[in-house]
């Protein structure tokens, strides 16, 4: 089943979101600058000169790009609301020995994964159930 993305430009050079394959699961998102960027560790946030409109019952994440990951060149996972009509932002920062990264405009940055959203509602309870994990938090699974 499919849905419709609608998707507004906010500017003349913005770049439709696009799967790269038939199969890819994300969308790739583009920059739109009017001049380039310098990303440093300071997160900056990069516009893509786009709107989206998707139904509600619906999540649409922003996700790193694995190549740009590899490089250093991090983004901070995000997610858009049903109700949200301004422009899509990507937050962008490098990580590791990578002080800083030159953006164009039109370079692939992140991409954009839509997914059916469950419908939960949340529950006070004065208990939970107990499982062998427990309150074992980060790192008590593995090595």
């Amino acid at each position: 089943m499919s849905i419709e993305l609608r998707v507004r430009r906010l500017h003349p050079n913005a770049q439709m979101p696009v799967r790269a394959t038939e199969a890819a699961t994300g969308f790739d998102l583009y920059a739109c600058l009017s001049e380039p960027v310098i990303l440093t560790q300071t997160p900056q946030k990069i516009p893509c000169g786009l709107a989206i409109e998707f139904p509600y019952g619906y999540d649409v994440q922003v996700r790193p790009r694995s190549g740009l990951s590899s490089k250093g060149v991090g983004v901070a996972f995000g997610t858009v609301d049903a109700d949200y009509r301004g422009e899509l932002l990507v937050t962008m920062y490098t990580f590791g020995s990578l002080e800083t990264y030159e953006l164009q405009d039109g370079d692939r940055i992140a991409q954009m994964v839509v997914a059916p959203l469950a419908h939960a509602v949340t529950v006070e309870v004065a208990e939970l159930s107990d499982t062998v994990r427990g309150t074992g938090g980060h790192g008590s699974t593995g090595r």
